[in-house]
């Protein structure tokens, strides 16, 4: 189990205590003991045999215990009574936006709903809007929730698929010549129905079993000589297919996808006499010698074309002019906006945050924490945002290789202003602004809202635009082209959230936004050390969206970013 997985579990202990009404500073203290384990940059397993779980933050005996004992048995004991008392369906009906613990508690004393299929039946039967605490307009809420959770059945995050296709290459490692991932998720795409491997060796069937028998596999869905699905305990499909050597570029390049690109490069083949598939590209039954996709492309006339920008989009055309973009790198990466930290709602401190940040290779990191509007995250007022400027600056003071940039993450209120005095706000090196409040706007309204503000001298960036929460929250109602020209027009940058939960901008309004020259910022709205890194994730969107080192403000060092800022 990764951490991921542990940092769920412990969230589920938390959701039961919630609904079962036991003390808060317990339910929290398993709150951010998921926090603090779904962070961590090693297996949590490491700190719990050397027994260290103790000197975490956020980690009591209680927890540590539990914690050594899910590292030892896949399982912690105190979960397993929790479920005898509170269904497992009731983590469902809690899932869904606007309905906490408190709600779902009712539900379930009142009308015994335990699933999302109850929840339905009684939503649409009227027998909600009776209930003390809810009326017609939760009612409807909770139907279009729903609604919307129907559509995300059977996806999953990006994130939770890289960490379950890094774990299973490093298993497979030992006994395979080459693995690597395939289908989806190597083109970047923000959510997967499954996980694609692809593995070369002399002896597929041994690989087969040796996948069959492995850890991760809860289920073994087929196997067979050169294929094997499993299923994992979240119920995430992985599908391993085997090949010799010389067929393992072809396969790679087939497996990739996507359907429509692999249509146009067969349709190339075909003019040229010859047959592409996933065996390899034949003249005759004769195969071309190819020793990578690279080879393969070339011998269709084409440059590389990279997995993020294989959709059928045009891609085939500009390979055929030698005119496919440099897309941007993790090279190209010199710092990174949008970072919180203990401060707010982060699990770190700055320090620990900027050493990290040093670690990863950047020259600068933008500091960012809620403001006060942001009471749920424990927003800074005036005047502790004053007292972090002195310590920003103290640190600052301490490096000469590394800056820390001092902003702030802003409330952008219903009527269009910051949640920031003037007197402050141009103190700070940036301002971020976002929505956290009033999603049931008007799309005009919304849109009113946004662009008004960015207007503003102080605001320079537009944080998360769309305020979607992915498989959980769709996206307020905003015109974006509105937006992106508005940002166009007032010199602002849009943000492409790299949080794995939110991808926001998506692939197709960064490619907007690069066509009207609109600058981006790649951020990973980081809460935890860990999180820093989930600018990988950033970086695929960015890519499918054709984007390059000049279209990210991420590029440039620290000092022009903070000159760009001062002349918005």
């Amino acid at each position: 189990m990764n951490n991921l997985d542990a940092a769920a579990l412990l969230s589920k202990i938390a959701a039961s205590l919630d609904i079962l009404g036991e003390n808060k500073f317990k339910v929290r203290a398993y709150e951010n003991a998921a926090k603090t384990i779904g962070g961590l940059e090693v297996h949590f397993g490491t700190y719990a045999e050397a027994g260290t779980l103790l000197d975490l933050p956020g980690i009591g005996k209680a927890i540590a215990e539990k914690l050594t004992e899910l590292n030892k048995t896949g399982k912690i004991p105190y979960f397993e009574e929790l479920r005898r008392e509170v269904p497992d369906g009731i983590h469902e009906v809690m899932s869904l936006p606007g309905l906490g613990a408190k709600k779902a508690r009712i539900l379930w004393k009142e009308l015994g709903i335990t699933s999302g299929a109850q929840l339905e039946e009684a939503a649409k039967a009227g027998k909600i809007a009776g209930l003390a605490g809810f009326g017609e307009r939760t009612q409807k809420k909770i139907l279009e929730a729903i609604a919307g959770a129907g559509k995300n059945e059977g996806f999953y995050l990006t994130s939770q698929a890289w960490a379950v296709a890094r774990e299973l290459i490093a298993y497979l490692n030992p006994v395979v010549a080459g693995a690597a991932v395939a289908g989806s998720l190597r083109r970047g795409k923000s959510i997967v129905r499954d996980v694609d491997l692809l593995a070369s060796a002399d002896k597929p069937r041994e690989v087969i079993e040796h996948f069959a028998r492995g850890p991760a596999a809860s289920e073994v869905i087929a196997k067979g000589g050169t294929k094997c699905s499993i299923r994992l305990f979240n119920g995430l499909q992985v599908d391993l297919r085997v090949v010799a050597d010389d067929e393992y570029p072809a396969a790679l390049l087939y497996f990739t996808g996507s359907k429509e690109h692999n249509i146009q490069l067969r349709a190339r083949a075909v003019k040229r006499g010859w047959t592409l598939n996933e065996y390899g590209l034949f003249k005759g039954k004769n195969r071309l010698e190819s020793d990578s996709e690279e080879a393969l492309y070339k011998h269709l006339g084409l440059s590389y074309v990279p997995p993020e920008l294989r959709e059928g989009r045009g891609e085939v055309e500009l390979a055929e002019e030698g005119k496919i973009p440099q897309l941007i790198d993790n090279k190209d990466i010199t710092g990174i906006l949008h970072v919180h930290s203990t401060w707010s709602d982060g699990t770190a401190s700055i320090q620990d945050m900027a050493e990290k940040a040093r670690r990863l290779g950047y020259k600068w990191m933008g500091l960012s924490d809620h403001s006060k509007a942001a009471s749920y995250a424990h927003g800074l007022d005036d005047s502790r945002l004053k007292k972090q400027m002195k310590e920003v600056a103290a640190m600052n003071a301490k490096w000469k290789d590394f800056r820390i940039l001092h902003g702030m993450e802003v409330d952008i209120l219903p009527d269009g202003t910051l949640d920031l005095s003037d007197e402050l706000s141009g103190k700070l090196d940036f301002v971020i602004g976002s929505i956290h409040s009033r999603f049931d706007m008007t799309e005009s309204e919304m849109t009113e809202r946004v662009c008004k503000v960015m207007a503003s001298p102080h605001f320079d960036v537009l944080g998360h635009p769309t305020g979607r929460l992915l498989l959980r929250r769709e996206g307020f109602k905003i015109d974006l082209e509105k937006v992106i020209q508005t940002a166009k027009k007032e010199g602002k940058v849009v943000e492409l959230n790299a949080n794995p939960h939110r991808l926001d901008l998506d692939d197709a309004h960064a490619r907007r936004a690069k066509e009207l020259g609109v600058k981006m910022s790649i951020d990973p709205d980081a809460h935890s050390v860990s999180g820093l890194e989930d600018v990988e994730f950033g970086l695929r969107t960015a890519r499918r969206a054709g984007l390059q080192a000049g279209d990210v403000l991420n590029s440039l060092p620290a000092e022009k970013v903070k000159a760009r800022f001062a002349g918005c």
